[in-house]
């Protein structure tokens, strides 16, 4: 199942992350796809923010490929596995612990290959026609993400 979101803005973005933001819990995966320029990390670092507790600097782990937060309840883990070359490498990043213990936010889920965790929430990204409005679509992978998303809008 899919529910697809018409976002105008960029604040639209963030208000869409914060609204998922108090959903999540250790042992999230969200997988955000889509093209270079698309919004995910906009959305991720926006998700971020709403998950801690003081203001923090949120940067693009574009370069260090992971970002980890002391989220109130458990870890929170940004991942950009674009520069990735095989699957192994993000399992030696230690993604396969975090995604038991920890909210992680996925980008370039493609490079996990078959370690990407068949529950995670997959977050599809697109640019929409104005350059500055995004489509965005949420697949429903598991009765536990439909529960939790229900009333999501």
């Amino acid at each position: 199942m899919e529910k697809q979101f018409d976002l105008s803005s960029p604040e639209a973005t963030q208000r869409f992350a914060e609204t998922l933001a108090p959903l999540l819990a250790a042992g999230d995966v969200l997988l955000l796809e889509g093209p270079i320029g698309a919004g995910k990390t906009h959305f991720a670092r926006s998700l971020i923010q709403a998950l801690l507790t003081e203001p923090e600097d949120i940067p693009s782990p574009t370069f260090t490929i992971v970002q980890v937060y002391d989220g109130p309840n458990c870890e929170i883990w940004h991942s950009d596995l674009y520069r990735l070359s095989h699957p192994d490498e993000a399992i030696e990043l230690g993604l396969e612990d975090a995604f038991e213990t920890a909210i992680c936010l996925i980008e370039w889920p493609d490079r996990l290959g078959e370690a990407a965790p068949d529950q995670a929430l997959r977050i599809a990204f697109e640019v929409g026609n104005d350059l500055s409005s995004r489509r965005v679509t949420v697949a429903l992978t598991s009765p536990t993400w439909r529960a939790k998303l229900e009333g999501l809008s």
